[in-house]
């Protein structure tokens, strides 16, 4: 019997040639390989490594594993890493846990969009924030604190 980690390696290897478009591909990638698996536990496989679509060099749609994944979704609490939120007229500083300031980081830069944020700068434990607008830095620093909160 093959082990699931045997089988996940296999599907990181496949997924870094960036061949196989659908859940069948990949299913039979895999079987090829002389793996037992079916689609629904490719799905699940997929998501578990966070695969997504995307486009090759030559417009394909192929499964892809991103270097880097995604922020931690914003039901997990992050809210005990942070130490202080602050802003002058300018810009918005969130003090974190030592070590914690480039997840939170990532978090914010995530939904920069919806906090109308440009980007962070994160160092050990402090992260700098430019706001959007210097005009609405109070509203921008109320969503942070709600986002963090």
């Amino acid at each position: 019997m093959q082990n699931a980690k045997e089988i996940q390696v296999a599907l990181q290897n496949l997924l870094q040639e960036e061949s196989a478009g659908t859940q069948e591909e990949v299913c039979q990638a895999l079987q090829n390989q002389g793996y037992s698996v079916n689609q629904t536990k490719v799905s699940r496989m997929l998501r578990k490594l966070g695969a997504v679509k995307t486009k090759d060099e030559r417009g394909n749609v192929v499964y892809w594993r991103p270097k880097e994944p995604p922020p931690p979704e914003l039901s997990s609490r992050v809210s005990s890493l942070i130490i202080d939120i602050v802003a002058n007229e300018t810009t918005i500083v969130v003090h974190t846990s030592p070590g914690s300031a480039s997840l939170v980081s990532r978090l914010l830069d995530y939904q920069q969009k919806n906090i109308e944020i440009l980007g962070t700068v994160a160092g050990d434990d402090s992260i700098f924030i430019a706001p959007k607008s210097v005009a609405n830095i109070e509203k921008t620093l109320q969503r942070v604190k709600e986002l963090l909160s």
